[in-house]
């Protein structure tokens, strides 16, 4: 076999490998909100003497998300707003009326990611930033995202987590309730386990 032959055949062979090799693709991801693996958090100072802590019962999204591309994470989640629960049939009432969300008029809240720079130490860590729409008002918000961990379930599948923090002013998203300087802002708290495609 002449010299020429024997390059053309290792330069197939090569690219064959290549095309048959695995490639490293963002994964898709379900949030596990069905199997309770996964939780949106508020609390909001009262009067500034303590806490209401409260949660939404209902949402959902996706995310993608490779590990050796982290900067390419992107998620979107979908809330409902009336399934606000702060443990207080009372207060979850008014907090659905028009002082606070408006549920009968904005039956929808939404996060939609736009980036996520990476810490430079650490590529599990970063900010994650988009658009959050509540009560009818879209703004630009940044999240605090540290990874939990990720790799196989016991039933076959693959998963990762995430948390994140970010707070929130009420009047940036128009609602009218002033609560006083203490309460004016909400900090949110989120836990997202994902479930692979």
């Amino acid at each position: 076999m002449n010299m020429q032959l024997k390059t053309s055949l290792k330069a197939l062979a090569l690219f064959g490998a290549t095309l048959l090799a695995p490639q490293a693709l963002a994964a898709d991801y379900v949030i596990d909100s069905k199997g309770a693996h996964a939780s949106i958090n508020f609390k909001i100072k009262h009067l500034g003497y303590s806490w209401v802590v409260g949660r939404f019962d209902k949402f959902d999204g996706e995310f993608s998300y490779d590990n050796t591309k982290p900067s390419e994470l992107s998620i979107q989640v979908n809330i409902d707003p009336a399934s606000v629960n702060s443990n207080h049939a009372e207060r979850d009432k008014h907090i659905r009326g028009n002082d606070f969300l408006d549920v009968t008029k904005f039956e929808t809240a939404r996060f939609v990611s736009t980036s996520f720079r990476p810490d430079a130490d650490n590529s599990d860590e970063g900010v994650l930033v988009g658009d959050f729409t509540l009560r009818g008002v879209t703004k630009q918000i940044e999240i605090d995202v540290e990874k939990v961990g990720e790799g196989k379930d016991p039933w076959g599948g693959v998963r990762v987590g995430f948390e994140g923090e970010t707070e929130i002013t009420m009047k940036d998203f128009g609602i009218p309730m002033d609560l006083g300087p203490d309460s004016a802002t909400v900090a949110l708290e989120l836990h997202v386990e994902g479930i692979r495609k």
